[in-house]
């Protein structure tokens, strides 16, 4: 079995995305989701990055976790 060790750079990575700390900050900075709005629904996702999100969310893939906490920190208070 194989274990990966994802964290949220190497999710930016996979999104295809600049992955360093000032880029993930960065984009951090300059979006963000409404309480209704999904993550993968955000306007700001290519076709392909919407996909790679909706579909690890629904296979409970590897990436969830890591998918959480950008939704989280995209929802500013």
């Amino acid at each position: 079995m194989e274990v990966f060790d994802h964290n949220l750079a190497h999710l930016f990575l996979q999104l295809g995305l600049p992955a360093d700390d000032t880029a993930i900050r960065d984009f951090i900075n300059k979006h963000s989701l409404s309480d209704s709005e999904s993550l993968p629904a955000a306007a700001f996702w290519t076709t392909s990055q919407r996909q790679f999100l909706e579909e690890a969310k629904s296979q409970d893939a590897d990436w969830v976790e890591q998918i959480d906490t950008l939704d989280t920190l995209l929802r500013k208070a």
